[in-house]
């Protein structure tokens, strides 16, 4: 062992080291955090992009059901002269809600919602919603 490695073992902790240790944990774990809050939001509009790119895929079909498809960031929505339809993308899950247009000038609370896993799984909760609203 060296004179300099002796003389770092045998120097005692002060409250400027203890602080500055905490001081760099937390900074790491800060980083951390937010890298990983970057990456679902990344994962988010993924989904989000997927799903409004599978809804407009065909749009005969939404045209011929008086349907329009939007996509603001995280929200898909599928919107009719009577109702609509959004998946709202946030922290790896999917919120998708029905709502009544009629009746109500501005946005009414939702009838229906239900929580899916992925874009695959709310485009299914989707059509079942459409089926119940269109028939």
């Amino acid at each position: 062992m060296s004179a300099r490695t002796r003389k770092a073992i045998a120097r005692p902790l002060t409250l400027k080291d203890a602080f500055e240790t905490e001081f760099a944990r937390r900074e790491l774990e800060r980083r951390a955090a937010e890298e990983a809050e970057r990456r679902q939001q990344a994962a988010d509009l993924e989904g989000a992009e997927a799903l409004h790119a599978a809804l407009v895929a065909d749009r005969d079909f939404l045209e011929s059901r008086g349907l329009v498809a939007d996509r603001r960031r995280y929200m898909v929505s599928i919107d009719h002269a009577r109702f609509r339809i959004a998946a709202y993308f946030e922290a790896g899950k999917v919120a998708v809600s029905l709502s009544d247009k009629r009746g109500a000038p501005t946005a009414s609370t939702p009838r229906r919602q239900d929580t899916a896993e992925d874009a695959a799984d709310a485009l299914r909760l989707i059509a079942l919603m459409l089926v119940d609203e269109i028939r």
